[in-house]
């Protein structure tokens, strides 16, 4: 088992039995809205991903929290020209209260090595 920017309540990434999960991502810059939010999340999955080793097309899972529904079209317009075509993890999407006011989104990914 390997552990990716590890502190003393999480890791950002594991790595065990071939797949990567990773943490709670979310945006550090949370004055852009969802579409800017869900950018900079993403991009920090594509980050971990590669740092374990994979990349987005190996993507099994994804659990995305949406501060909001009213933010669902706009969460998928950046979402649907992120993922890989073909490449689609199974996903569940709902509303929470999130740990920040100013979080609108917070995703949890697992991918296979």
């Amino acid at each position: 088992m390997q552990r990716l920017h590890q502190n003393a309540r999480r890791s950002r990434a594991i790595i065990v039995n071939n797949m990567v999960y990773l943490s709670g991502q979310y945006a550090d810059d949370t004055d852009t809205g969802i579409q800017g939010q869900t950018e900079q999340i993403l991009h920090k999955i594509d980050v971990l991903l590669a740092e374990a080793g994979t990349d987005r097309s190996k993507l099994v899972q994804v659990a995305i929290w949406l501060k909001t529904m009213d933010d669902y079209d706009g969460f998928n317009a950046v979402w649907d020209a992120w993922v890989v075509p073909g490449h689609t993890p199974t996903r569940a999407c709902g509303e929470v209260r999130m740990a920040d006011d100013d979080m609108l989104v917070e995703i949890i990914a697992v991918a296979a090595l």
